[in-house]
């Protein structure tokens, strides 16, 4: 992000924060997300003045730029001039249509006029990206999309538990760089509109963060110091800074408190401000250069864990080098460039990374931190691209493993369960794997998974069964198994207990589709005994049963079948309600 760029945007959020909550109350139909772009390429492209709209701006912004900035085409094509009418009206209501501007009248016909002309020019882009798609080029330098197959190929990878990433996060710099700085912004200061801050107080916030004032001359200061620029909007990712109204920005009031005592409320700072490791990209002064170089910072990352979590520097330096003369023309001009200004255009990359504790860089070996693995298996999640990661065996809950066991190949869960089992003594294993169980009753396949894990257990696991004879949803296991290893005193299983198995079975088999589905049912038994079932069934206080009635209602080919099963649904929900 270029510091026009980042002026504007810093610019612009208090008001459009503002826009946004006056949208809810008189313009809930718009997609108040929508105007953030074209608000910002006005800013950029058409006027100085934030306030001031004319209506060749109108057309400028919306058909010259938008169409080739926009990201999603048909969003923009189904609400952003409805979005841009709510916000030239909110501007309007809120005194804040700056002298000079086109009226409110003039504006709002001028949006009815090239209406039509914008939305085909989104239907335009939409049939090129369509038209394209099996042949089109990776996005960019930071593009996770081409490396999906390897990345799926990837052994599984472990993460570790919360405690330790929190206590990670508490070490990070740069976050405790942002809580310095909005703590040096204090309550309601005063920022301006085409530098947020003044000369003086740039130089006191320079010192107050500990970084060094710019020795460039024939520069203004405000462009001199991108370093203090991207920790201010890494303080406002973390909510560190609030905007209050529309032109003061204070400290939250929690702030100071950083680094915070809870594991939870330490991870959910540091994952505000994940994103923020674009702000590690190289920063020139050719605005085209510094896109070239856009997404070098995600390029390094998916590069060491496609090495599995190591690579030396020198390697890594050759492949982004021909990488970026690859994605972009100018590509390999921007590298040089870099490499004038930084030395090597992976210092600012690496040292953003490090900042945030995601990286460590030893004997010239880029490493993943667990918190750095933590972070890209989240970004690449958020590329729509799956990895096989799982929490570390000495990490792993109860919980943990059931859920990830449930969605793996037999052997493959078998061996979890075996490497999770070393880890503790078999009654107290058994007991873990019932109370992780018993924390939600609608979720059969969880409940499945430890009955068969615990009742491998054998006669180790009785007190623990017998513990579970006391919760709903896991008697009728507990029942079953205690009778199995001929238990005394152990109740025998009642009907209703062989009813709630048999419902939670066939809740396993409706998620996995029709024909699945009615094959359980046909295990049950034949026309008949499966009507005389349904006519019982219905009592069990199971938490799928309605659903389940009405599912054997519609999918069941027998008549009977389906007339038994509307019954049942009718009696369940007359008992219920």
């Amino acid at each position: 992000m270029t510091d026009r760029i980042e002026a504007a945007a810093a610019e612009l959020r208090p008001l459009l924060q503002e826009f946004i909550l006056w949208a809810r109350e008189n313009a809930p139909g718009s997609d108040s997300n929508l105007v953030g772009s074209v608000v910002l390429w006005h800013r950029l492209i058409a006027s100085d003045n934030v306030g001031r709209w004319k209506r060749a701006d109108l057309r400028t912004v919306l058909l010259d730029r938008m169409p080739q900035v926009v990201e999603d085409p048909d969003a923009a094509a189904d609400g952003m001039v409805p979005a841009v009418r709510a916000y030239l009206t909110f501007l309007s209501e809120t005194d804040r249509l700056a002298k000079g501007s086109s009226s409110l009248k003039e504006l709002l016909a001028e949006l009815d006029d090239l209406e039509d002309d914008f939305v085909d020019a989104m239907e335009d882009i939409v049939v090129d990206q369509d038209e394209y798609e099996d042949d089109e080029e990776d996005e960019g330098l930071g593009d996770f999309e081409p490396f999906a197959d390897e990345l799926a190929e990837l052994p599984t990878i472990r993460l570790r538990p919360d405690a330790e990433l929190a206590a990670a996060t508490r070490e990070a710099t740069l976050i405790t760089k942002a809580r310095d700085l909005a703590v040096w912004v204090g309550y309601e200061r005063r920022v301006g509109e085409t530098s947020l801050l003044t000369d003086a107080e740039i130089t006191e916030a320079l010192a107050a963060l500990g970084l060094p004032a710019p020795t460039a001359a024939g520069k203004a200061l405000a462009d001199s110091v991108p370093a203090l620029w991207n920790i201010w909007n890494l303080a406002i990712d973390l909510d560190f800074l609030q905007p209050e109204g529309e032109d003061t920005v204070s400290a939250d009031a929690d702030t100071a408190d950083w680094p915070f005592e809870e594991d939870d409320d330490a991870l959910d700072v540091w994952m505000a401000g994940l994103h923020s490791i674009d702000y590690g990209d190289p920063e020139l002064e050719d605005e085209e250069a510094t896109i070239a170089l856009s997404g070098l910072t995600r390029a390094l990352l998916v590069r060491v864990l496609l090495a599995t979590g190591s690579k030396p520097l020198a390697e890594l330096r050759a492949e982004l080098a021909e990488a970026a003369a690859e994605y972009d023309e100018r590509g390999a001009e921007a590298w040089a460039a870099a490499t004038a200004q930084y030395g090597d255009p992976l210092n600012p990359v690496l040292d953003w990374l490090a900042g945030y504790g995601m990286v460590e860089v030893e004997h010239d070996q880029v490493r993943l931190t667990p918190l750095g693995m933590e972070g890209v298996v989240h970004l690449t999640d958020d590329a729509d691209i799956e990895l096989d990661a799982r929490p570390a065996i000495d990490a792993m809950t109860a919980l943990d493993l059931l859920s990830f066991s449930a969605e793996l190949p037999e052997e493959e869960a078998d061996a979890e369960f075996a490497a999770w089992m070393e880890l503790r003594e078999p009654d107290r294993a058994a007991k873990e794997l019932l109370e992780a169980a018993a924390e939600d009753d609608a979720d059969a396949l969880v409940r499945v998974q430890a009955a068969s894990m615990v009742g491998s257990l054998g006669e180790v696991a009785v007190p623990a069964w017998q513990d579970a004879l006391d919760e709903p949803s896991l008697r009728p296991y507990a029942a079953t198994h205690l009778a199995q290893l001929g238990v005394d005193d152990a109740p025998p299983p009642t009907q209703a207990d062989t009813h709630w198995l048999i419902l939670d079975m066939l809740t396993i088999s409706a998620g996995l589709g029709r024909p699945e589905f009615v094959s359980s049912l046909d295990d049950i038994g034949n026309v008949p005994n499966l009507v005389n079932l349904l006519d019982v069934i219905w009592k069990v206080p199971h938490p799928h049963l309605e659903e389940l009635l009405e599912a054997i209602g519609k999918a069941h080919p027998d008549k009977q079948v389906g007339k038994a099963a509307k019954r049942a649904l009718f009696k369940a929900r007359s008992t219920h309600n």
